[in-house]
């Protein structure tokens, strides 16, 4: 029997491990934006998910699976297959419409399998992508989301920033660092929040950081979450409840198709909308717009706004 080796990465404090079976083609040279994660070897027991890389592995049978849909993720497109005993096949193309990776997980996403396929750049775009899926949906049962967001470190807090893309994310956190004083970058596309067992969400840097290579092992409480909204002049404003979950949902990867997954995702976005503040940013992409919106959003602005409020 052929043995894989094994690597381990620490994400967010949780571990994942990697199986590569012997390959001329795979290694974990596919990803090198994991180094900063390199953890120690740990009991199955302690593990998140694990996935096994075997480019033998085989499409599961037509009849034991559905189409689900089939949808354009911004870097080409996936195709998602929901199988008869619970678990998921993805297919996964990159922008030219070649297919780069096959990803079958059980229906917790803590055991996946995938096969790689195409030169280095479609195993590494094809693997990167797997990794995604797996931490995102494998985070559901764990008071996890991986957020599409910019996000900024000021003075100890994390202040992630969303919107769609081309919107301003990245403008508004470069004029952060730019401008505001004891800022600096913990990623520039997907941070990591986690709800941790004092009831309080804290957010991470990630593997995943778009087209900045920002790849931090860093956390910080969250300190707010911010909407960016391009408007004709700069101002603030925060959000009730409701308005709060509608805007920041969307931002947090989840799958509307699998109703458990999907409840799960929406009761921790509930948990963070009630535990830190969530406000949208109407703005143009200057100067002004960030010290505007940090003198608002930034923890010591916020934490005299309650003491006036309690008086």
């Amino acid at each position: 029997m052929t043995t894989p080796t094994a690597h381990y990465f620490r994400i967010a404090g949780l571990y994942v491990k990697i199986n590569i079976l012997p390959s001329k083609l795979n290694s974990v040279s596919l990803i090198p934006s994991f180094r900063p994660f390199v953890s120690k070897e740990v009991a199955d027991s302690e593990l998140f998910f694990q996935l096994d890389i075997d480019d033998n592995l085989h499409p599961v049978p037509q009849e034991q699976r559905s189409l689900i849909r089939d949808f354009d993720s911004g870097n080409g497109n996936i195709i998602v297959y929901q199988l008869s005993d619970g678990g998921y096949q993805y297919v996964i193309k990159d922008i030219n419409g070649y297919s780069c990776a096959l990803f079958i997980a059980n229906k917790d996403f803590d055991h996946c399998h995938c096969a790689l396929n195409g030169n280095y750049d479609m195993r590494s775009f094809g693997l990167n992508s797997v990794l995604m899926l797996a931490f995102a949906f494998a985070g559901a049962r764990r008071n996890v989301l991986l957020v599409h967001a910019s996000l900024v470190r000021h003075r100890g807090w994390g202040y992630p920033f969303i919107a769609k893309s081309g919107t301003g994310k990245s403008t508004q956190v470069s004029s952060w660092l730019r401008y505001i004083p004891d800022c600096d970058l913990m990623n520039d596309d997907n941070p990591i929040i986690r709800i941790l067992d004092d009831g309080k969400p804290y957010i991470y840097g990630s593997p995943w950081s778009g087209k900045t290579p920002c790849y931090r092992d860093v956390m910080a409480p969250l300190g707010a979450v911010t909407r960016i909204d391009r408007a004709e002049r700069n101002w603030v404003e925060k959000l009730k409840p409701i308005e709060a979950f509608t805007s920041f949902l969307p931002s947090c990867s989840s799958m509307k198709w699998d109703i458990d997954i999907y409840r799960k995702i929406c009761n921790t976005v509930t948990r963070v909308v009630e535990t830190v503040p969530i406000y949208t940013l109407h703005c143009l992409p200057d100067k002004e717009a960030a010290i505007i919106c940090n003198r608002t959003i930034a923890r010591p602005a916020i934490e005299n706004e309650t003491k006036i409020r309690l008086k």
